[in-house]
Formats: structure tokens, sequence, C-alpha cells
């Protein structure tokens, strides 16, 4: 993938993608904002998620260990990947020895983030997804664009064609006739899923939460793909990352009325699914799949670490003017929006071409810490990943620029001289930064100085 600047650069040029945006992330955001209204005590229930994350992820050891405890004793197992390359060969692991070739899905960001179907598609295993958006990235050979939506950016049309063209290839065939209506496709992707949900033996999940309290784990959908995923298979593995855990039973409370409105603008969720271990003879055999793969160097930053709150609600996405515009593909990675562009680079580090460009793929509105449900405030981590990435790719003009400033903005006597001799030769001065500086300048012009610094204004008007 090329940085973001030149993604977002083709992107932009799309008209018919940015007509699918827009469409799309205005209608999703006004109906959250209705939903949210009804709630006299949101801003309470917001305070309250925030504080149970952030208590959870100062005390995450001890909650990662309880939630082992938990699961084991409810018949479950547990297995610990520090990366993608191990969590993918655990679940690849699993599966073989079940004998199986084929598997469903529910929509799980974090085997996205590992790649784990391209995984199994290496060790000779088909992954079906079952999310009707993610069937149609699946079939068209896509990658997500958004965290709720992955196939935001496909219009009726386009989602006709994919189901017409690649259904039979993948499995039942698209009825005959098949129009754009969303009845028509809906009835479509059910009847192609039916059959996989039927035969598959062996299901993978994610979680949307864990209880540490309880060893349970939660996912909540809207299509009921999931309630088929979790209950008919023989086997089940949940591949989750760390941060999911919450410590209580209780702490659901707060997150499963959070979640709905932030997210679909629901006032509570159509399909919550919560299963604790397994019981022989009665559902399926019960694996998890703890995910690190880059969450334990985040928790170390402790400005970056708030972004581990995050429980992928996707409404920072549909208020940011930069993803309307830019769309989920021109981020790089499984997570786009703002959240991606604080969470991509503190998973993979900040030294590749994309990571080190998202931190600077915002306008720093505000827009998406105003509608954060656990209030992660991003344009903070943003600023923050700013300054690592231009400590380690900065050009060595800047940094000198930069540390010459940072000297004489620590020395009183040196400011008062600087503004007196910028003001006096204000007449004189460029519009156009020159060297390095001249990217910055190329879409803004430099700020007039003043004719008179403020101190010596100060000075003559308020003896």
């Amino acid at each position: 993938m090329p940085a973001f600047p030149e993604a977002a650069a083709r992107a932009t040029r799309d008209a018919t993608l940015r007509a699918n945006l827009r469409h799309a992330t205005h209608t999703i955001r006004d109906k959250r904002a209705r939903a949210v209204a009804e709630l006299a005590d949101w801003a309470e229930l917001r305070a309250a998620g925030k504080a149970i994350k952030d208590h959870t992820l100062r005390h995450l050891d001890c909650y990662l260990v309880r939630l082992e405890e938990a699961v084991t004793a409810a018949g479950g197992t547990v297995h610990w990947a520090a990366d993608a390359d191990e969590a993918n060969a655990i679940v690849t692991r699993l599966v073989r020895a079940t004998g199986e070739r084929e598997v469903v899905k529910v929509k799980s960001m974090a085997t996205q983030e590992i790649g784990l179907n391209e995984a199994l598609a290496a060790a000779g295993i088909t992954a079906y997804e079952t999310d009707l958006a993610e069937l149609i990235v699946q079939l068209g050979d896509d990658r997500p664009s958004h965290i709720l939506v992955p196939a935001i950016h496909r219009n009726r049309a386009e989602i006709r064609e994919i189901f017409a063209g690649r259904m039979a290839s993948w499995g039942r065939p698209a009825p005959e006739g098949l129009t754009d209506t969303p009845a028509d496709l809906a009835e479509a992707a059910r009847l192609h899923l039916r059959e996989k949900f039927l035969r598959a033996r062996v299901a993978v999940s994610g979680a949307n939460f864990m209880v540490a309290e309880t060893g349970t784990l939660v996912v909540v959908e809207s299509e009921g793909n999931g309630r088929m995923c979790l209950t008919l298979p023989d086997t089940l593995i949940s591949v989750v990352g760390i941060e999911k855990v919450v410590p209580a039973w209780r702490d659901l409370e707060v997150f499963l009325q959070l979640l709905p409105r932030s997210s679909t603008a629901e006032r509570m969720n159509p399909y919550t699914s919560l299963w604790t271990g397994t019981t022989p003879g009665d559902g399926p055999s019960d694996y998890l799949v703890l995910l690190d793969n880059g969450r334990t160097a985040a928790l170390a930053d402790e400005v970056g670490r708030q972004a581990l709150r995050c429980i992928r609600c996707s409404a920072c996405l549909n208020v940011c003017p930069v993803y309307e515009r830019a769309g989920g593909h021109a981020y790089g990675s499984v997570y786009p929006g703002p959240i991606g562009a604080i969470l991509t680079p503190q998973l993979r580090g900040t030294t590749g071409r994309v990571e080190a460009s998202l931190p600077f793929a915002s306008s720093l509105c505000g827009a998406c810490y105003e509608v954060c449900p656990v209030a992660i405030d991003i344009p903070e981590v943003l600023v923050h990943l700013r300054e690592r990435v231009a400590g380690q790719r900065g050009h060595p003009l800047e940094r000198a620029a930069m540390a010459a400033a940072g000297y004489v903005l620590d020395h009183p006597g040196l400011l008062r001289a600087a503004e007196r001799a910028a003001a006096r030769a204000r007449r004189f001065l460029p519009r156009r930064l020159p060297g390095p500086g001249r990217a910055w300048t190329d879409t803004r012009d430099l700020p007039d100085p003043p004719a008179e610094p403020f101190r010596d204004w100060w000075r003559r008007n308020r003896r």
C-alpha cells in the first residue's frame, strides 16, 4: 500500500466512491445523533465506559489471568498468541485437528488484522465470511473500508453485479433475475449462506467483550449470522485482542448501551450472543486465542494507550471529514478512519511509510473525540504520534529549526528580540518557506507578523 497522501489523492478523484461515502456516513451519523439524544445520562455512561476501560488497562495482567482461569474452569481452552504468525498457526492447527477443510466466520476485526483467511487458504482451508458486508467484500476480491459497514464504498448496483458474477464460484449461485433492491440482495445472501451454516463443522469468531469474572465471551451483531456460527458447528475458535476484557458481568450494562447507539444508532442490539466455556454434548467445543500483536507495546505508551479503549463502534469514521473524502482503503489498514490513524501505528510501529503517514491523516478538528463513546482523545494521540514520527523521520533542517525555536521560546529576552525583528522585517519576509518547509506552504500562506509585538503594545497601553 502507498502512504496515505498518495492513496487519498487517488481516492478523492473517484466521484462514485465519494458519493457512496457521503450518503452512508451522513445517514449513519444523523441516526446516531438522534439515538444518543434520547438518553439524558449519555455523558455519565460515556464517563463510566472510559473509567472501566482505563481501570482494566491499568490492571490488564491480573484480569487476563482471571479470564484464563474462568474460561478453563468452564471447560474452554485458552491459547496465547504474541503476534499474527503465532495466532494463525494456532488456529490452523486447531482446524486441522478436526479434519475439516472449511470454516464459517463471524465478522472479526482481529482475524482481518492478522490475515487469518489468507493463512488458512495457504494451509488448504477455506474461510467463508457470513456477515453480509464481509461477504460482499470477499466475493468482490475487495478489502473492508469501514469498521461497521465494510462494504460502505459499494452501492446497490455494484453489489448486485458482484453477487450475480461471483456467488456461483463460492457456493450457491445468485437467483435468476436478481435486482438491486435491498430485500432481493439480502435474500440472495441468506440462500447462499444457509447451506454453509448447515454444512460447516468449524466456526471462527471474534468477540466484542470478554468478562474476566465468568469467562464469558460476548458478540453483538444485527443479522443473526453470528448466532448461527456460534451454535451450529462442533468447534468454535475465538480470536480476540487482549484489550477486549472487562472485569465483571455488570460492566456489560454500560457497554451494551454505548455500543448499539454509537454504531448502528439502535437502542438495543438485535442479536447479543454470550457463551461461557462448553458443556459435553451441548454446543461446540470452545477455544479462545488471546492476541497481543502490538497491544502490549501500545499499553506501555501513557498517551497512546487510550486507543485500546476502543469498542469498534465506528462513530469516529462517520463524522470525520478526511474519511468521508478519502475512504477506508486509503488508510492501508483493517482499521480505517481516525481510530485507525492512531491504532495502526501503535500496533505496527511507525517506521513504515504507511504507518508513518497515518498520524497526519487528520485535520485535528476534534469531531472524533466528541462522538467517541469511551472518550478517546484521538487528536491528542495524533499529535503525540506525529512527534514520534518527526523524531524518527524528520528532515535535518526541520529538526534544527525546531530545536532553535524551542531554545528561543525558552529565553524571554531572545523571544522579545525575535518578535521585534520580525515586525520590522515583515515586508521582506517570503510568502513560501524554502527547503523542507516548502510542502507546508504549498497549501497555505505564512501568517503576516503583526506590525507591533504584543509585549510592546501591552507595555505602551497597560502601564
